[in-house]
C-alpha cells in the first residue's frame, strides 16, 4: 500500500512539473529547484520527487547532472509541420516520407467487426493488418494500426511497407483514391501502445480513426492511429458564418480537382510536436 501511495504522489508531482514545462512556464534552459526544495513545495519526500524527475528525464524534458542540477531541455519547435487535413490525401505520402517508421507486425486476419464494416468487407475476406510506430529524431509520436483489403495488399511486401508510405503502395496497386473520412477522439494507452510510445499504461492519447475510399466509394484502408498529445496536436481553422451571426463554420478549401469542399470531414490541422515535426 505504501509503495502504491508513493507512486501516486510521484505521478502527481510529475504531471505538475510536466505541465509547467510543456506550457512554457518553465522554459528551455531554466533550472528546476533542488529535490529538497521541490519536496518541501509539494509536501512529499525526496524519493517521491526523484521518481518524478526520473520520469521527466526519461521523456527527455529535463537533464540532471551531479553537482550541476536539473535544467529543462524541452524546446518547442518554432515552425511545426503543417498537415492540411482538407488536403489530407495529397499530404499523407509526403508526411510519411519525412518521418521514420518501425514495422512491429505484418499479418493477415479475417474481416470482422467495425473494421470490416467500415471497409465494406465480408466475413470470408482477409485483411492485411500492420502495426507501425512513427518517430522523429528517434522519439516515437504515433502508434498506427492499418487494415487493407487482401486484393490490394498482395501487391506489396512486408519490406516495402516498412520503408514506403502506405498510400504510395495503395496507389501503386492501381487504386484511384477518392476521399477519406476520419474521427478524432481521446483514449487511454493500452499496454502495447504505451510500450511503443514510451509511456505508462493508462496515459492519455489522441485517437484518430480514418477510412480511405477509392473513387467508387470502396474502402481501401482503415487506419487506427494513437498519438502522444505532447508531441502531436490538431488545430482547425474556422470562419464566421456571417457578420451578424455568432456561429462558426469550417474553412472552405479547394481540392486538386478544382472542387470546393468543406472541412466538416476534412479539417485544416497543424501537427505541433514537442521540439519535433511529426506526421502521420
Amino acid at each position: 500500500m505504501r509503495d502504491w501511495l508513493g507512486e501516486a504522489k510521484a505521478k502527481q508531482v510529475y504531471l505538475v512539473l510536466r505541465d509547467r514545462i510543456l506550457s512554457g512556464a518553465v522554459g528551455f534552459g531554466a533550472r528546476l529547484s533542488t529535490e529538497n526544495e521541490l519536496a518541501a513545495l509539494y509536501g512529499v519526500s525526496r524519493v517521491t520527487v526523484r521518481r518524478a524527475l526520473g520520469e521527466l528525464e526519461r521523456e527527455r524534458l529535463i537533464e540532471r547532472r551531479r553537482s550541476v542540477g536539473t535544467r529543462v531541455v524541452y524546446r518547442p519547435s518554432p515552425a511545426p509541420m503543417t498537415a492540411d487535413i482538407s488536403g489530407v490525401l495529397a499530404n499523407l505520402a509526403e508526411m510519411g516520407r519525412r518521418t521514420a517508421v518501425k514495422l512491429l507486425s505484418f499479418d493477415y486476419v479475417p474481416a470482422e467487426g467495425a473494421v470490416a464494416e467500415a471497409l465494406g468487407a465480408t466475413a470470408d475476406q482477409l485483411l492485411q493488418r500492420s502495426v507501425r510506430v512513427r518517430s522523429v529524431d528517434g522519439l516515437p509520436f504515433s502508434y498506427l494500426t492499418t487494415h487493407v483489403p487482401e486484393s490490394v495488399s498482395v501487391t506489396f511486401s512486408e519490406q516495402e511497407l516498412a520503408t514506403r508510405p502506405l498510400l504510395d503502395l495503395i496507389e501503386r496497386a492501381g487504386v484511384k483514391v477518392g476521399h477519406a473520412r476520419q474521427r478524432i477522439s481521446a483514449v487511454l494507452a493500452g499496454p502495447d501502445a504505451a510500450a511503443a510510445l514510451d509511456l505508462h499504461t493508462g496515459s492519455p492519447l489522441i485517437e484518430l480513426v480514418r477510412v480511405v475510399y477509392d473513387r467508387d466509394g470502396r474502402g481501401v484502408e482503415h487506419l487506427h492511429a494513437l498519438y502522444r498529445p505532447d508531441r502531436y496536436a490538431f488545430e482547425i481553422d474556422l470562419v464566421r458564418s456571417s457578420a451578424a451571426s455568432s456561429a462558426w463554420a469550417p474553412v472552405m478549401r479547394q481540392s486538386r480537382d478544382g472542387k470546393i469542399k468543406t472541412a466538416t470531414k476534412s479539417h485544416h490541422s497543424k501537427a505541433k510536436p514537442a521540439g519535433l515535426r511529426p506526421q502521420r
